[in-house]
């Protein structure tokens, strides 16, 4: 891991000259200062399609909106060059984001319009409930978890570090997103687990597990991605990130985001099994590795159905508006599966599913086999023993 992040550290995200379409904007802060009502008639907001016809669902829309009511928002920048200019833009009845007065509002730059032209809202600044939120979250984490709260905050602090400095720069630099997801996640791995639960065999097995499962899921979703021909360009973000990068491989940047986004289940499941089957063995030190692995499998089985079922419904719920739109055109199951928008994630749930349900019976085997090794007969004697308290910080009462 160390060598890989020597050798694609990427040093910085190569520059390039804004495009103004999407993200790729120059953005200000901005308030609504004034929002008035205005015929959409009088303010220019509609007009019947070059057509004529009225019959259509735009044509419709026109003329509703010809005889509704629209507002001209005045907005006010806020930062930038141009802090303290004011601008106007008019809010059609229709639109599903609708201003008032004093909202804060993030707004466009374009220099090469015209100068009435060259501001535009683009988006509602919500940076005050996000930050609220993530405090909540914060305070719930630390609360509950005390110290291992505080560790898991670090080590998520840290693994957003590994991704803005070194995922992402190194896959805009060219480097293979295969090679700089492995290396990126095994460096979040490593650092999340020992930070949260230290360094013990119990974690280095969770490692072992997860490292073994993470290559699986490498293997698998490199073979169907270039079996199922996805080429990873399936919209307008990865449109525009193929167009000012023609070099990065956005099969290969599909996959990177496969196992990016099973490493956080995968944690789950290999601590977690890890720890059943060490509770197993201080429940029955005497149990040898075949017993702990028949009842960690036990749990494990309750623990696939569990994981595997939320992962397909996080999926499921992030593609829940193209799944209606599918619904709406009333398109059958394979057409829609076929489809490469819907392809690309049934291949990342099932790769995915299947590197977790991997996961369970190797780490498993891994831990019955490690902690086997710790025989009762390798205790202190008697005597020494009863003075030390057992394990977990609780002394055992002798009967009288």
């Amino acid at each position: 891991m160390l060598v890989g992040l020597a050798v694609l550290w990427p040093g910085g995200a190569p520059s390039h000259e804004r495009t103004g379409v999407g993200f790729d904007r120059q953005t200000q802060d901005a308030t609504v200062t004034k929002v008035v009502e205005v015929s959409c008639k009088e303010a220019g907001a509609s007009g019947v399609p070059p057509t004529g016809d009225t019959s259509t669902a735009e044509g419709s829309s026109a003329v509703q909106q010809e005889k509704g009511t629209c507002k001209r928002a005045t907005i006010r920048v806020d930062s930038g060059d141009d802090k303290g200019r004011t601008f106007t833009e008019i809010v059609q009845p229709d639109q599903s984001r609708q201003l008032h007065e004093g909202q804060e509002v993030v707004v466009a730059y374009e220099p090469s319009a015209p100068k009435d032209l060259q501001y535009s809202v683009t988006d509602i600044n919500r940076r005050l409930p996000m930050g609220l939120l993530a405090g909540i979250f914060a305070i719930a984490v630390v609360v509950v978890g005390r110290l291992r709260g505080v560790m898991a905050l670090v080590a998520l602090a840290i693994s957003f570090m590994v991704l803005n400095l070194f995922i992402l720069p190194a896959i805009l630099q060219g480097s293979n997103p295969l090679v700089v997801a492995v290396v990126g996640a095994s460096a979040i791995m490593l650092i999340a687990l020992y930070l949260c639960h230290g360094l013990s065999a119990r974690t280095s097995v969770a490692v072992l597990g997860t490292l073994i499962s993470l290559l699986l899921i490498g293997v698998l979703g490199s073979v169907f991605i270039d079996w199922a021909a996805l080429s990873g360009n399936t919209d307008d973000n990865t449109g525009l990130i193929h167009g000012l990068y023609p070099t990065i491989d956005m099969s290969g940047l599909l996959l990177a985001g496969v196992i990016i986004g099973s490493l956080g289940v995968l944690d789950d499941v290999t601590v977690t099994q890890t720890s059943a089957v060490w509770e197993l063995h201080e429940a029955n030190p005497s149990m040898g590795w075949r017993g702990l692995y028949r009842a960690g499998i036990r749990i494990g089985r309750d623990h696939i159905a569990s994981v595997v079922n939320t992962l397909v419904l996080a999926y499921a719920g992030a593609a829940l508006p193209l799944l209606l739109l599918f619904s709406i055109a009333q398109s059958s199951v394979g057409t829609v599966a076929n489809s490469e928008l819907v392809a690309e994630e049934i291949v990342r749930t099932l790769v995915g599913s299947i590197g977790l349900v991997a996961s369970v019976p190797v780490t498993t085997a891994l831990a019955a086999l490690v902690v086997a090794a710790d025989r009762p007969g390798t205790e202190p004697p008697a005597v020494e023993a009863s003075a030390v308290p057992a394990r977990g910080g609780r002394g055992r009462r002798r009967k009288r």
